[in-house]
């Protein structure tokens, strides 16, 4: 029997569907797939296979496993504490290289990106005096509760699937399709929306691009109707060492990353305007005394602080981001060629180093046409054929992150499989 499977077996008697995360029992496998270690774009599982990682943790990795910077200061911290609910000397330089890469002046710290969203939230509708936000539908930041609303024919509804949710969802939150000018100034021209939360390029639904303008268009309506922009960089960090507002020119009043910032070790930040930062510090002086309902106690930790810094300054370098850009192209193209190849009717998208082929012919502008391409089936049976050939890409859809340490055979390889798997469902 496979250490695995035993395993599988011997954590279901405690762990609720035998996993310690309910995501987990989501991939492509008849039992939970142990890892034994995980280093560069590689893991090993118990059972000694040994598999090219194109997931990296749903970009927790996205430069690479254990990277040995990190790893030294994580090691450097150990005997100087984890945790105080003071700031460590690795504040200050920080948030001084945050704001060089994101160029937004002020920062704050979370645990997760999701707490990052609820907090900018927080801040947004304190410093506005206003309680409605705007999303696209089929977006993704984290769980945040928000944002769990879909356009279904047309209509906002609470997504169905949620779990013990208790008050109305579409009271404040409302819901336009991507790429949609017309839909968004409709939502935002009451003047009465605190915020839109967005991923700058849409990735938790296959992969939806913004359309030539776009953002330079929304820009000026969100500035023409007083409504802040927010931008989710948690997965499009992938754009550049400074995302891909900094790649594009996107001017936002808040932005947050998560998920690598720290090099896979828990942490998240969000960065203000210096005009917002004056309008948030005016909110929180200006409130009663007692808990502001932002912020957690390991928030901005010892630990995650000095982890942060060996990651943005050795790890996250202009010169790792070239090399995953030049592989991720290689495994974009590769993949066309592999597609048309078999005369499929797919496409394939790419931002910096993250890359999706997606069951449709063209790219989908929004997040209705990407959603109706979703084929679970159709994945599962790709995603298990890769697995069982020592590949592994993300599950939830097909997308495919390159690290520092991924090579070019990683890539070749990765090519030749998917190719050979279009082969037999050809």
């Amino acid at each position: 029997m496979p250490v695995s499977r035993a395993l599988s077996a011997e954590a279901s008697e405690h762990l609720l569907f035998g996993v310690p995360l309910h995501w987990m029992q989501d991939w492509s496998t008849p039992f939970s797939l142990y890892v034994k270690e995980a280093r560069g774009a590689t893991f090993t599982d118990v059972d000694g296979h040994r598999y090219v990682d194109f997931c990296l943790g749903d970009t927790g990795a996205m430069f690479g496993h254990a990277p040995e910077p990190v790893a030294r200061a994580l090691v450097e911290q150990a005997t100087r504490g984890y945790t105080t609910m003071l700031p460590s000397e690795d504040a200050a330089w920080v948030s001084r290289e945050l704001a060089r890469r994101f160029k937004l002046p002020v920062w704050q710290f979370a645990l997760s990106a999701s707490d990052a969203n609820r907090f900018v939230l927080r801040w947004a509708r304190a410093a506005t005096g206003r309680n409605t936000i705007v999303v696209f539908n089929g977006c993704y930041h984290g769980t945040v509760d928000d944002v769990f609303v879909d356009l279904v024919d047309g209509r906002p509804v609470q997504r169905d699937s949620l779990l013990g949710q208790s008050y109305d969802l579409l009271a404040n939150t409302r819901v336009v399709e991507f790429n949609d000018l017309a839909a968004l100034e409709a939502a935002l021209k009451d003047g009465d929306v605190a915020c839109v939360l967005a991923e700058p390029a849409m990735t938790n639904i296959g992969m939806v691009l913004p359309d030539p303008g776009f953002w330079a268009a929304a820009r000026e309506l969100t500035r023409r109707y007083g409504t802040l922009l927010v931008i989710d960089e948690t997965h499009t960090i992938s754009s550049g060492p400074g995302g891909y507002a900094v790649a594009h020119d996107l001017d936002a009043d808040m932005l947050v990353v998560g998920k690598p910032i720290a090099g896979g070790v828990p942490c998240a930040v969000y960065g203000f305007s210096a005009e917002f930062a004056e309008r948030a510090k005016q909110a929180k002086l200006n409130a009663p005394p007692g808990h502001s309902g932002i912020g957690t106690t390991l928030t901005a930790n010892m630990l995650a602080m000095h982890a942060m810094r060996a990651t943005l300054a050795e790890v996250a370098t202009d010169a790792a981001y070239a090399h995953m850009f030049e592989l991720a192209a290689r495994l974009a193209t590769g993949l066309e060629q592999a597609i048309a190849k078999h005369g499929l009717p797919w496409c394939v998208t790419r931002i910096g180093a993250r890359t999706e082929f997606q069951f449709a012919p063209v790219p989908p502008r929004n997040g209705t046409i990407a959603g109706a391409q979703l084929d679970s089936e159709l994945e599962h049976i790709v995603h298990l054929y890769l697995l069982n050939r020592g590949v592994l890409i993300t599950p939830f859809h097909n997308m495919m992150l390159v690290c520092p340490q991924t090579t070019a055979d990683d890539v070749d390889r990765l090519v030749t499989q998917f190719d050979a798997c279009l082969g037999e469902l050809a």
